[in-house]
């Protein structure tokens, strides 16, 4: 009985997941929107055009923004702040970002590196290879965490790992928070003509950016020298 339960639950995530990508990619060709996931302008105008129903829309932006996953999503979480407000533009983006990340960690384990290999260059996956071989919780947690980090493309990886799917959305959505929170807010602070806050805001997400990358090459080269010592043990017991 468990087992059939958890075949159909399989089958129906699996149709579910199909159906959903499937519409996903019809609209993203069929509107253009990359144009306006990219450019902030008009995607504020295009999302404020499906009033009363612009929240469902800014959560479907942000669940296209994560799948596409070369897209940035800096620009989605300031529209958020903008058009709805820091607190409501969070909670939707929260939403947004939270699906889509599962979305991109299911159809990455269902369909495997064959699927990532399409939306992520092999040269990239390969050097994540300590996510795909081990569980990698902490250290996803604060690649998560620091921004500018490409967020969207680590959950495809994270798809392939051991890590399990509940704390991949513990990860992933507690991650995603800080910066999320941040850029509704720059938002919110622009469309209140509060400028100060608005600088102030900005300077500090600039400076958060910058520490960002630095911080997570110093991370990945950590990495990638565990990951040498590993291999040349392996090699070293094999010989």
């Amino acid at each position: 009985m468990s087992t059939n339960y958890q075949l159909i639950k399989a089958i129906v995530r699996s149709i579910f997941l199909i159906l959903m990508i499937t519409f996903a990619g019809y609209l993203f060709q069929h509107y253009n929107l990359h144009i306006y996931l990219t450019n902030t302008e008009k995607g504020i105008r295009f999302i404020n055009s499906f009033r009363p129903y612009s929240e469902i829309v800014f959560i479907f932006f942000q669940i296209i923004q994560v799948l596409f996953a070369p897209i940035p999503g800096e620009a989605t979480g300031f529209m958020g702040g903008f058009i709805f407000g820091a607190f409501p533009g969070a909670i939707y983006s929260t939403i947004g970002l939270s699906l889509g990340s599962w979305a991109a960690f299911i159809l990455a384990r269902i369909f495997g590196k064959p699927l990532v290999e399409r939306i992520i260059k092999t040269k990239t996956i390969d050097r994540y290879n300590y996510f795909i071989e081990q569980r990698g919780t902490y250290i996803s947690f604060i690649l998560f965490l620091i921004p500018g980090f490409p967020k969207d493309m680590l959950c495809y990886i994270l798809g392939l790992s051991r890590m399990n799917l509940g704390e991949f959305m513990i990860v992933s959505s507690l991650g995603r928070l800080l910066g999320t929170i941040l850029l509704s807010a720059i938002g919110a602070s622009l469309r209140s003509e509060k400028i100060i806050v608005f600088f102030i805001l900005l300077i500090l997400g600039g400076l958060m950016f910058i520490w960002g990358i630095f911080h997570s090459k110093a991370i990945m080269n950590k990495l990638h020298r565990k990951k040498t010592r590993n291999d040349d043990k392996q090699n070293t017991a094999m010989s």
